[in-house]
């Protein structure tokens, strides 16, 4: 049986670290490790990606706006890996950043928001215990994904149509997704000004539908083409030149008006080095499902 576990617990290392190795993408080029996929198919509106299990450190963060309760969020985090862990570690940042997004809307109720760094490959199997009680560990299981890409900014707005695009398209071709949350993904730290890249994210729950497909490659591919993401930011241009969202400024701070309450509701101080920008403001759901099977940091 010893034998046995020690077997198990050295595949999922191998699968762990095979899935986040150095970056060769277009888009990922902030980070030593990113998250690698395979790409079953792409069609015009969206790509299906398959991604191996990975281990993540996660929060949650209650607010009425994404960018606010990232910000909380990112906070917490960043301090993890900057030693805030049993070991005093420093670990290096990764990309992508997830945020778990609800998808229901109550305007008058805070939702809960999650923000999850992908932990390095170094410590997809024992990673140091955070000293705070509110961070915790996931692992992500295998799984298909939807991914719309978009540039620019991950705003509120951008991250909205982007979303709304993709769930229109998904019921268009008949595809059967997890209705209750999609992931904001961001890729970029707040230095980087040009060549942005962005992700919205919802998981499939049967075969993917690849209807339209453009392309089904049976090797393992890293990025998404650079046509695709230069076609939307001249969207997110226009977008973003209209918001009016005062919690979504590019780079911006919640100021006193935010309804949170929370103590770690001050801006995060350290965004600057964060590999992935979190400056958007989403619909405020109430409930989610998660993908992902919570591991106690304990």
């Amino acid at each position: 049986m010893f034998l046995l576990s020690a077997f198990v617990s050295l595949v999922l290392l191998v699968v762990a670290e095979s899935s986040i190795r150095p970056s060769n993408s277009s888009y990922c080029t902030e980070s030593k490790e990113c998250l690698q996929f395979d790409l079953v198919c792409r069609t015009e509106e969206y790509e299906v990606r398959h991604y191996s299990p990975t281990r993540w450190v996660s929060t949650d963060a209650e607010a009425y706006f994404m960018g606010v309760g990232a910000a909380m969020a990112f906070r917490r985090l960043y301090q993890y890996i900057t030693g805030a862990n049993e070991a005093g570690v420093e670990i290096e940042m990764t990309a992508p950043v997830l945020v778990k997004v609800p998808e229901e809307t109550q305007m008058w109720e805070p939702a809960i928001y999650t923000l999850s760094f992908l932990l390095p490959s170094a410590f997809q199997h024992n990673p140091p215990t955070p000293t705070s009680d509110k961070l915790y560990f996931t692992d992500m299981p295998q799984m298909n994904v939807y991914v719309r890409s978009y540039g620019g900014w991950m705003l509120s707005i951008t991250s909205r149509l982007h979303a709304h695009l993709l769930t229109k398209e998904l019921n268009r071709v008949g595809t059967n997704y997890n209705h209750t949350h999609h992931y904001a993904v961001g890729y970029d730290s707040p230095l980087k000004l040009l060549n942005r890249h962005n992700e919205v994210w919802y998981v499939a729950e049967d075969e993917p539908v690849c209807s339209g497909a453009t392309q089904k490659p049976s090797q393992n591919l890293t990025a998404t083409d650079k046509a695709n993401d230069a076609a939307f930011t001249a969207s997110d241009k226009t977008s973003t030149a209209t918001n009016t969202d005062p919690s979504i400024a590019s780079n911006a701070t919640p100021t006193a008006t935010s309804p949170a309450t929370n103590p770690d509701t001050s801006p995060a101080t350290t965004t600057a080095a964060h590999p992935a920008t979190i400056t958007a403001a989403s619909r405020a759901p109430t409930t989610a499902t998660s993908d992902m099977t919570v591991t106690s940091a304990a």
